[in-house]
């Protein structure tokens, strides 16, 4: 099992960025009335923010970036790793990273990558970003992340479009000798990637006018093309049942932390229903599980920082806090991370206008 420790870093910022556009599910007119009512409190999303076509992930990425750059006072000459973790690139190639490292005017020095992966993304990011600088020699780096999944998604499709909403954050890492270890536990079960998948427009089911672009009923009130997102309810409400709480406890077991040391659980921002039911297995008090699901939807990768930055901004920026951050989801793919928040710079969420 992939259980381990990153010493020397700690996270200085967190920020976040969403579109301007607001759609209500009060007004998704491809349902009944009656099914919205059902639909908004089962999966908790009242309203979501929506990019406008040509609005990339990374655009919400930067302004996020800008913002957090600006409020540390950090030299962009000093930050040497960039990392960004999407699923919603800007290009098939080149990597979106060398575009944002370009445009925040960071140096040639500077290591820049993407990551593809979604719900898990930030906990694996964070792991990730945190490696590399461990050892000292990367002094500052930025962590960007978020998807822009309304796009790909059919609006006759009722078991995904009121779910999904867009958003990119960005997250400083710096190195910290007095740092507390941050402790992951990461997982995944490759043989569950029908679950959530867009089945055409990559290599493998390269787009065709043939067949990617027609719409299919699926079923009643589900219709969809091979280019949306094609979400199994079932399986991943399963999956996530099954393997969230044993992973969660693992850590908890390896580090010998009790759940009442933790301040607050972050989770991924899947579903109001899904979310309750993993708080209520892990017996926590629903004061210590902010959701941001009402206002924002499922943001994919980017549902922990943006849930830090609406929920708990006033929390992480005046005192030092035990958190952890559970992410599960496409792939399958599934994480957490115990961490140390202290006093950070934590802005209000920002909007990108159209």
């Amino acid at each position: 099992m992939a259980i381990f420790q990153v010493p020397n870093i700690s996270i200085a910022g967190i920020s976040a960025c969403v579109p301007e556009t607001e759609f209500h599910n009060k007004n998704y007119d491809w349902i009944t009335e009656k099914e919205r009512e059902t639909l908004i409190k089962t999966i908790g999303v009242e309203s979501k923010r929506h990019a406008q076509k040509g609005t990339t992930t990374s655009d919400l990425c930067l302004v996020a970036a800008e913002k957090l750059i600006d409020e540390l006072k950090w030299e962009r000459s000093e930050i040497d790793l960039l990392i960004f973790v999407s699923q919603s690139r800007d290009y098939i190639i080149p990597a979106t990273a060398g575009l944002l490292q370009n445009k925040l005017s960071l140096p040639k020095s500077c290591i820049a990558f993407d990551i593809s992966l979604g719900c898990s993304g930030y906990v694996y990011g964070l792991s990730v970003i945190g490696s590399m600088m461990a050892t000292g020699a990367i002094k500052k780096g930025l962590l960007l992340t978020g998807d822009i999944s309304t796009l790909n998604t059919s609006y006759r499709d009722k078991s995904a479009f009121p779910l999904f909403g867009d958003a990119g954050t960005a997250t400083a890492v710096e190195i910290n000798p007095a740092a507390e270890p941050m402790k992951f536990n990461l997982q995944t079960d490759g043989s569950g990637y029908e679950a959530i998948i867009i089945p055409d427009g990559g290599i493998k089911n390269f787009a065709n006018k043939e067949t990617s672009f027609e719409y299919h009923e699926i079923s009643e009130g589900i219709i969809r093309n091979q280019l949306n997102i094609v979400l199994d309810g079932i399986k991943v409400f399963n999956f996530s049942l099954r393997e969230v709480k044993p992973n969660i406890l693992k850590l908890f077991s390896e580090y010998e932390v009790s759940s009442d040391d933790v301040d607050y659980y972050v989770f991924h921002q899947a579903n109001l229903l899904m979310n309750n039911t993993i708080r209520k297995q892990l017996k926590l008090s629903p004061e210590k599980v902010p959701n941001s699901l009402k206002k924002y939807g499922n943001t994919s990768s980017a549902s922990i920082p943006l849930t830090i930055v609406t929920e708990l901004s006033e929390a992480v920026s005046n005192n030092k806090l035990k958190l952890l951050f559970s992410g599960f989801g496409v792939g399958l793919s599934w994480g957490s991370v115990l961490l140390n928040l202290e006093k950070i710079v934590c802005p209000p969420i920002l909007t990108l206008k159209d």
